[in-house]
């Protein structure tokens, strides 16, 4: 794999709670660890589902601190702000659904995909939800784990 990728908070949740998926893990990022980015709000979701004190040690030792030694976090700047507010509009305008009544995770998943974008890195995701935003953000590429 050559392109840059983020993974998706859900992959890194299935690997904790699945060791089959530990396993996917583990051998994508031993083929892919130089091209594997983490997102400021991956690690945001992460951290505040870590309610326990191991579940805390776990995504800040076990996962923060390898992409953070090796600078490699990558976090919305303000254009993606201004982006999410866009696309969050235009959904509205879309199917009538307003900002305040959307599940707090589209705010999420908007910023993930706009940094993916800006930074020229596909998201590798289970979350199907990414396929409702891509039209409203060019260039913006997400694929299913595990990609090759």
């Amino acid at each position: 794999m050559t392109r840059k990728v983020i993974l998706d908070s859900n992959i890194y949740i299935s690997a904790i709670r699945d060791p089959d998926q530990a396993r996917a893990l583990d051998a994508f990022l031993e083929r892919n660890a130089p091209v594997t980015y983490m997102s400021s709000v991956v690690m945001q979701e992460l951290r505040a589902g870590a309610v326990t004190d191991r579940a805390a040690r776990v995504v800040d030792k076990g996962i923060f601190q390898a992409f953070e030694r090796r600078g490699r976090v990558v976090g919305p700047s303000v254009l993606a702000f201004r982006e999410c507010g866009r696309i969050l509009a235009a959904l509205s305008r879309q199917d009538g659904v307003r900002f305040t009544e959307r599940p707090r995770s589209l705010v999420n998943d908007i910023l993930i995909a706009a940094s993916c974008r800006e930074s020229g890195m596909t998201l590798v995701t289970d979350d199907t939800d990414f396929k409702n935003i891509r039209p409203f953000l060019r260039g913006f590429s997400f694929t299913r784990p595990w990609p090759v």
